[in-house]
């Protein structure tokens, strides 16, 4: 079973395809299922604390230098720089800060700025963020009802304020509207699939993704409340009175089509993701069993408190190094150790488990993963994977063109 190395690692830094900075981890909103909620304890603790430029400078010169050197042998080389909060909007300066020092980079690398916002600040800075071509993904849940969980700290509604801000950037920018807004929502015992659609379809001319809620790191007394407040994608898409047409529109949002798209990837023998991998045979010691990106593959996230981790939705005890105004630790070394040793955990497991080459389990996510013994809930023995594998084609068998839709319009595009 293969690991990686500190070379690997850095290879990510030099090609970080995203850099997530944690603006601020104070909201101007109170939603009751958000991730740094009541609901949840994998985060450190919110202080209202707001990133400064001085924290992050030395991170930001030292990426640059990777990416102004030798070792930056990337023919296309472009990075997002993404503003996550708390709401990022309220900390408008360092956003201002941080565009303004990439613009001036000599990285010679191109940048794009993306940013996750609930949109009740965003009729005081659209200005600026059309400017400089942001690409925004604003959270809304469908309509008056569907979103009464996104209420302000003294539990007045935000609604209105959002569709009026929306409708307000729609009017003055359509261009920028149409190319790069799009919408994010969150499933929950308030709304549905096919609520959710028919909303943004109608009101903002969208149709935006759905989340389900993260069932990781839920506290023990918050799970009756969790259960309460959760929805699956799946059979509320099943319960909508146009499933069958919902599934074409919504092809890889909906989870059966998405397992089916996972496993001909996997299991097909006909998937390569890039040119070198036509020219090799891959072997089982030379590919990771496990769903989980290597450190930096992806992203990288910086939290408001200084630690860098691969993902904004891991537990911060797996923090992978840190930044501050004294100084940079990013030891990649130490990197690699760390994730191996995750490896190390789940080496037996891995070895017995018959999905193992189709994997999308996050290491992270694993119960007990901090521990000595954690146990993998995906898992599968040569049973559980015959009904999975045949789970899969169940849906080619309801609609054979399934098959030619996802060569066409996702292999192709």
């Amino acid at each position: 079973m293969r690991r990686i190395d500190k070379e690997e690692v850095r290879r990510n830094l030099i090609e970080l395809r995203q850099l997530t900075l944690e603006v601020m981890d104070d909201c101007n909103l109170s939603c009751r299922y958000c991730g740094y909620g009541e609901m949840y304890e994998w985060y450190d603790e919110r202080q209202s604390k707001y990133l400064r430029f001085g924290q992050i400078e030395k991170l930001l010169d030292f990426l640059t230098g990777l990416w102004n050197s030798n070792e930056s042998v990337s023919s296309n080389p472009h990075t997002f720089i993404s503003f996550y909060g708390g709401e990022p909007l309220l900390n408008m300066p360092l956003i201002c800060q941080v565009v303004d020092y990439m613009e001036q980079s000599p990285a010679g690398r191109r940048f794009r700025y993306s940013m996750t916002t609930n949109a009740v600040c965003l009729d005081k800075e659209m200005d600026y963020l059309v400017e400089k071509g942001f690409r925004l993904l604003i959270s809304i849940d469908g309509d008056s009802y569907a979103s009464s969980y996104q209420v302000r700290k003294d539990g007045r509604a935000s609604f209105g304020k959002v569709v009026k801000n929306i409708s307000l950037l729609r009017e003055r920018y359509p261009d920028f509207y149409e190319r790069n807004v799009s919408f994010n929502s969150v499933l929950h015992d308030r709304n549905s699939v096919g609520g959710i659609r028919k909303y943004l379809k109608e009101i903002f001319g969208k149709t935006g993704t759905i989340a389900e809620l993260n069932n990781s790191g839920v506290r023990e007394d918050k799970k009756d409340l969790f259960e309460k407040t959760y929805r699956n994608k799946q059979q509320s898409l099943q319960g909508s009175g146009n499933c069958k047409a919902l599934s074409k529109e919504m092809l890889l949002e909906v989870p059966a089509i998405q397992s089916l798209w996972s496993y001909l990837r996997s299991y097909s023998g006909n998937f390569y993701f890039r040119p070198a991998d036509l020219l090799k045979e891959e072997t089982e010691d030379g590919r990771l069993p496990t769903g989980t990106c290597t450190p930096f593959s992806k992203k990288m996230f910086v939290a408001v408190n200084g630690k860098l981790l691969p993902c904004e939705r891991i537990n911060h005890v797996f923090s992978c190094g840190t930044v501050s105004e004294e100084g940079l630790h990013l030891d990649e070394a130490e990197i690699a150790k760390q994730y191996n040793a995750c490896l190390d955990k789940m080496e037996h497991q891995c070895s017995a488990c018959s999905l193992r080459k189709g994997c999308g389990q996050c290491l992270y996510y694993i119960e007990g993963m901090q521990g000595e013994s954690p146990v993998c809930r995906a898992f599968m023995n040569a049973e559980d994977f015959r009904r999975y594998e045949s789970s899969c084609l169940s849906c080619l068998v309801g609609d054979p063109a399934l098959y030619l839709k996802l060569m066409q319009e996702v292999v192709v595009e």
